[in-house]
């Protein structure tokens, strides 16, 4: 400490030098110092230090006073809040001063002490803000001293924006300050006093804001003067861009005002006019709905408002030679540019405002194209750069409305089948009116034509396909002109590769002796920007001049030299940037792929280069999927030069700690090894497999799944170079078998492989040695080793792969686990194991012939031991699959039969419609069945257990989708059924029916998805909860099958997120009365279909409506209240102005449950559902926090300090705040490779 006030006072004797440079480096030092955490001043130093920079603040050389101001900044947050005080005490009365120079730099010193004020520090700002607030608004009503008047009003506009909440009670003097100074005969004060009046009215209280828009209103219906009028307007835009949430109510009294003046003979005025209308769309989208359409008529009428402009005389210059408008393009603009004229501001507000309506009104969308599209296309003529740049902007904005909504969705290009009709008719005007822009002499304008372009093939592929020689000399032109800048060069050859990619190779090919060589001039530019997109055309241009999957009798040769040669000068360069290295190297490998077999000896030159680029670190990942690309080509390239060196490269690349590099890696060797592996010695082969044991782990399944593939590429190509396979690598397969991760592709790979091993003839890997491997476990259990239940399914699979492969020990096998379930000595998981594998085998094997198997199955559903009889269910059902005409009637008859064991033959039945609806030849084995098993099926919808009846419902939805056609009538019909657990289960068989894959039901589901969801209005509960389950099944998989149903669908929905008292009963338990809620499961049901509509149909909802509904949840019961605060996340994210207008409704009850305590007597388990239930409701509040303008909220603020006041909610939310942060920045950096 001693040191630091030493130092400090040293400094403070140098800035009284008479010396500047003294001063100003003594100065400068100081601002080192402050700048640092750890100083620490005492009481002594703080004041000599604030009174030396107040000093300097009139020092006579301007350096230094600037240096002091900057000097307050890290000062206000080291000093106590006396010397704050003082600082802001002397700031203000030097705002007073005579002296313009002092006035200014007192002016930015009081801003820079504003933006550094700590807001945690809210009794130092609020007296800091009340200092300054009074003496603010003397200095903005002493309206003859102009300057003093601004800067007061940019430091109130600062002050409210960041401390409005704190200044309520100078709320009504700073409203009556400011209202006299929207007349000031000064314009840059009525701007001002429009900010500050903004930033007002986002803390302000409801009759603060009604009195201020009365004012406001009163002045528009008085229309004393045309200026003043302005200013309202303006007034009116600035304060819904800032509350538009607070404007919404009073939008009827305002819009006819609004529309009257727009229609007024003054420029600026409707250029102010349209710009609140795009405040009022953008930020009130509830309240504007009933004026869309006169908006949208009336931004028509001025978007073509250029009344000193005469487009006729272009018109009759369309049909000239395209030369003569080169050279008189820009004249245009120039003759008739007017320093007076302000149509075109008019014109561009009503472009903007159209883009605003366009992106906020998905569901206008047909309307849009019928009337806004062609009039947007019409004023692509516009001759105002900046105005045609919004026009573009606006029809950019229409085309990414029209994008699909669900991309994955296969039949939403069918669902949006209107407006893409619409768009298609519209292609040839658009093309039409953009073919002399494309040759515009501006850049901009170009610039804006390729974009729309681009962004008209990404929305409709192949629309230009009839167009591309219209639009091929435009792309010469920009590429070619040796005046073009580089950006216009890297948006042609963007939009060039999009353009190549949506559309048929074929239409490229009469228009290829233009494309080559302006794209080949481009690879050698000597900016590397245009350079790497020119070699990611070109990689594109390749594939299109060659297809590999088309047969086309277009001769490529003539290009392959130019585009060959101009792409290895830039492989062999070695002092280019990093992606140009990377692009030409994919490039090269792509014209090896395509046209390899043209190249000759070139191949010579080019491929050792590869090895180069794989021994740098820099670009041996791009090398690797080069290397790929070239080996998987079908014109099968001579690797062989390159392979001996190639090979121990790419094994070493398996060490490194690199998970991109490993996945190419092991891709690369698989290709390799199953296309050249007659070329590679089993040296070769023998250094690869070194490395693979250490890669085969549950640590990371996909690197493992690459492993096995490749090791079963090995066991193919090269049989005796696996004996090294059963001492390393082995035992890891072995470990991996036991993960309870392993199942789907990984599981599969691992089938494969041992399919591979049993006959590739090695000694010690025979299906004796690999059973017995496998077994192992199972059979005699290491007591270490817990088994979970997903390792005997993955070693059941395993032991049937081998037993395929070897059918000749199948039926030893058999008899030997038949054997085993019987004996009395054999354990649990041996029974378990057993019975998997004897439905494994059993699927693709008829063992209907084998002794005593149906009895030994059927034994086993009497066995204590659940998993057992699961295993032997899901057994009798895959070896009935095996010889179905004999066994399918059996199951049926023990279904009816055995009434104890229904669920488990159920199950079985599962099984059997499951594996018999893989493809047409199954399903015909099963067809002629399908009615006794249908009939089954419906006598069981009524059984008493809902897990039977389940059970049977999703057997009904598998047997629907085998046919559709038939069998959906069928189903629809027992909806109308008196009992309401037939009506259940039909509508849960609905739900089975429903995938996120294309399916032949698809259409007849959509038909008729609106007779199943009439059950939401059934009399029975459990019937109205099973409904919402199928409609949340639809809207997350298949949301084209709900959305045009949501009009009549929603209001149900929103029914059943309301508490029902009659659903409430007491249910005593001895001594105590508990709540049952019979209404809570379907509660939920309905608020997880919300949330799953948030996702797949946001543009379908009325989000006022939707919010009203999320807001009774967050005062619902725990489960509920936590689906919900998920939703306000989402909801911040997706639909925040919306957010922002509930907001006050949305806090008051999070602050509630954020505060509740628990009881003391409450058991553990309480306490950890309230502590979850406040970190869910922490984060709904940290996502609020992320929207704008949501911290202006006085609730929001209030809640903000109650959480500042508790230290353990400051932890909980701190800690929320730090995960949020961290989730977002990992995001960004994963690695998705």
């Amino acid at each position: 400490m001693a040191s630091v006030s030493f130092h400090i006072a040293n400094l403070l004797e140098k800035m009284t030098s008479s010396d500047k440079d003294f001063r100003f480096m003594a100065t400068n030092d100081l601002m080192t110092e402050l700048q640092k955490d750890s100083i620490k001043l005492d009481d002594d130093s703080e004041r000599k230090v604030v009174k030396m920079l107040l000093k300097l603040l009139e020092d006579k050389n301007g350096e230094v006073q600037n240096l002091a101001v900057k000097c307050l900044g890290p000062l206000v947050n080291k000093v106590k809040d006396v010397q704050v005080e003082t600082i802001v005490d002397t700031l203000c009365s030097n705002m007073l001063s005579d002296k313009e120079q002092l006035r200014d730099i007192s002016s930015i010193g009081l801003k820079t002490v504003i933006s550094e004020l700590a807001p945690t520090s809210t009794a130092l700002a609020a007296s800091i803000c009340q200092k300054i607030t009074g003496r603010l608004t003397n200095a903005i009503s002493k309206q003859e001293d102009v300057p003093v008047q601004l800067e007061a009003l940019d430091i109130l506009s600062d002050l409210l924006s960041r401390f409005g909440s704190l200044l309520v009670k100078f709320h009504s003097s700073i409203q009556h300050a400011l209202l006299p100074q929207l007349a000031s005969p000064r314009l840059a004060v009525r701007k001002r006093a429009i900010i500050a009046i903004a930033h007002l009215v986002m803390s302000c209280n409801n009759s603060l804001f009604t009195e201020l828009l009365e004012f406001l209103l009163t002045e528009l219906a008085r229309n004393q003067s045309t200026s003043t009028t302005r200013t309202y307007i303006q007034c009116l835009g600035g304060i819904t861009r800032q509350a538009g949430h607070r404007i919404g109510e009073h939008l009827e009294k305002i819009m006819p005002l609004i529309i009257k003046y727009s229609r007024q003979d003054d420029d600026e005025l409707r250029e102010f006019c349209i710009q609140a209308f795009e405040s009022f769309v953008r930020r009130c989208p509830k309240d504007v709905s009933l004026h869309i359409n006169t908006i949208i008529s009336i931004c028509l009428q001025y978007l073509v408002y250029d009344p000193n402009y005469n487009y006729d005389d272009e018109e009759l210059g369309d049909s000239m030679d395209m030369d003569d408008d080169d050279e008189d393009g820009g004249g245009a603009s120039d003759e008739y540019s007017d320093d007076d004229d302000m149509s075109w501001k008019v014109r561009r507000a009503s472009a903007k405002c159209l883009a605003a309506i366009i992106s906020t009104r998905h569901e206008m969308l047909r309307d849009f194209y019928a009337t806004v599209s062609p009039a947007l296309i019409q004023r692509f003529k516009e001759r105002e750069e900046n105005v045609k740049a919004d026009i573009f902007f606006a029809y950019i904005t229409l085309l990414k409305q029209t994008k699909p909504t669900v991309v994955q969705d296969p039949d939403a290009m069918e669902l949006e089948e209107g407006p893409v009709m619409q768009l298609t008719s519209q292609v040839p005007n658009i093309v039409k009116s953009m073919h002399k822009l494309l040759k515009d002499r501006s850049v901009k304008t170009r610039q804006g034509c390729f974009s729309l372009l681009s962004e008209l093939v990404q929305v409709l592929p192949g629309a230009l396909k009839d167009h591309v020689s219209v639009i091929i000399p435009g792309v010469q032109f920009s590429l070619g002109d040796r005046n073009s800048s580089s950006n216009i060069k890297i948006d042609t050859l963007s939009f060039v590769n999009v353009l190549l990619v949506t559309h048929c190779p074929v239409v490229f090919h009469q228009h290829v002796d233009a494309l080559v060589p302006p794209i080949v001039a481009a690879i050698g530019d000597p900016f590397y920007k245009i350079a790497s997109e020119a070699l990611l055309v070109t990689q594109q241009l390749v594939k299109v001049i060659r297809p590999l999957d088309l047969k086309l009798d277009f001769d490529f040769r003539p290009y392959l030299v130019n585009i060959y040669q101009s792409t290895l000068a830039r492989l062999t360069a070695t002092d280019i940037d990093q992606e140009v290295k990377e692009r030409a190297i994919a490039c090269m490998a792509q014209i090896i792929c395509n046209m390899g077999d043209s190249l000759g000896t070139e191949l010579s030159v080019c491929l050792p280069i590869f090895l180069e680029r794989l021994k740098n670190e820099i670009t041996r990942l791009t090398a690797v999927k080069s290397v790929t690309l070239i080996a998987a080509s079908p014109l099968q390239i001579n690797l062989t030069p390159i392979l001996r060196e190639c090979v121990p490269i790419l094994a070493s690349f398996l060490r490194k700690n690199h998970r991109a590099l490993r996945l190419s890696t092991l891709q690369c060797l698989d290709v390799l090894v199953k296309n050249y592996g007659q070329s590679m010695s089993p040296s070769m082969i023998d250094e690869v497999m070194k490395e693979l044991s250490s890669l085969i782990s549950e640590n990371d399944l996909h690197v493992s799944q690459l492993s096995l593939a490749l090791l079963t590429s090995i066991c193919q190509s090269s049989p005796t170079s696996v004996s090294g396979v059963m001492k390393d690598i082995l035992p890891q397969i072995l470990v991996l078998i036991r993960s309870p991760l392993l199942q789907g592709s990984p599981l599969q790979a691992m089938m494969e492989f041992f399919q591979a091993l049993v006959v590739s003839g090695n000694s010690g890997v025979g299906f004796r040695e690999l059973f017995q491997m496998l077994s192992k476990p199972v059979y005699t259990p290491d007591a270490s080793i817990h088994l979970h239940k997903q390792a005997f399914h993955s070693i059941a699979k395993c032991i049937a792969a081998l037993a395929f492969r070897c059918p000749k020990q199948c039926t030893a096998v058999v008899i030997q686990f038949i054997s085993d379930v019987k004996s009395p000595t054999a354990t649990d998981n041996i029974r378990l194991l057993c019975l998997l594998t004897l439905g494994e085998i059993g699927k693709h094997i008829d063992l209907s012939e084998t002794p005593e198997l149906q009895g030994v199955i059927l034994d086993s559903f009497s066995s204590p031991n659940e998993e057992v009889k699961s295993a032997a269910s899901y057994a009798l059902g895959n070896v009935s699959v095996g010889n179905l005409p004999k066994l399918l009637p059996f199951v049926l008859q023990e279904i009816e039969r055995q009434p104890k064991r229904q669920y488990l033959l159920l199950h079985s039945l599962k099984e059997i419609i499951s594996c018999q609806s893989v493809n047409s030849n199954a399903v015909e084995v099963l067809r002629p069945n399908m009615q006794p098993v249908w009939e089954l099926l419906m006598k069981n919808c009524e059984c008493l257990e809902e897990g039977t009846r389940n059970v049977v419902a999703e057997c009904l939805g598998k047997l629907t989708l085998i046919n559709p056609v038939e069998l959906l009538p069928k189903l629809k019909s027992y909806l109308t059924k008196n009992s309401s657990m037939t009506r259940s289960t039909v509508i849960s068989a609905i739900k089975f029916t429903i995938s996120d894959q294309p399916q032949a039901i698809d259409p007849l589901l959509r038909q008729n998805m609106g007779s199943f969801l009439e059950s939401l209005r059934d009399e029975d509960l459990n019937v109205r909860r099973v409904a919402l389950v199928a409609f949340n099944s639809a809207a997350h998989n298949k949301p084209s099958l709900i959305r045009d149903l949501l009009q009549s669908v929603l209001p149900h929905l929103y029914r059943e997120t309301k508490v029902r008292k009659e659903l409430i009963r007491e249910v005593e338990m001895g001594p105590f009365k508990h709540t049952v809620d019979d209404g809570l499961d379907i509660r939920k049901a309905a608020f997880e279909c919300m949330y799953t509509l948030l996702d797949s149909s946001l543009d379908r909802l009325d989000i006022f409506e939707f919010l009203k509904h999320v807001e009774d949840g967050l005062n619902d019961h725990y489960d509920i209240k936590m689906l919900t605060y998920l939703m306000l996340v989402r909801l911040a994210d997706l639909c925040p102005s919306a957010v922002l207008q509930h907001l006050d409704e949305i806090v008051e009850p999070l602050r509630v449950t954020c505060t509740t305590k628990v009881k003391a007597n409450s058991v553990k388990q309480e306490f950890e559902k309230q502590d979850e239930l406040k970190r869910s409701a922490m984060r709904a509040v940290a996502a609020l926090l992320q929207i704008p303008d949501a911290d202006k909220s006085t609730l929001m603020n209030e809640f903000l300090s109650q959480i500042k006041m508790n230290p353990e909610l400051t932890g909980m939310f701190e800690s929320i705040q730090r995960d949020t942060t961290m989730t977002t920045s990992e995001t960004s950096l994963m690695d998705i490779s």
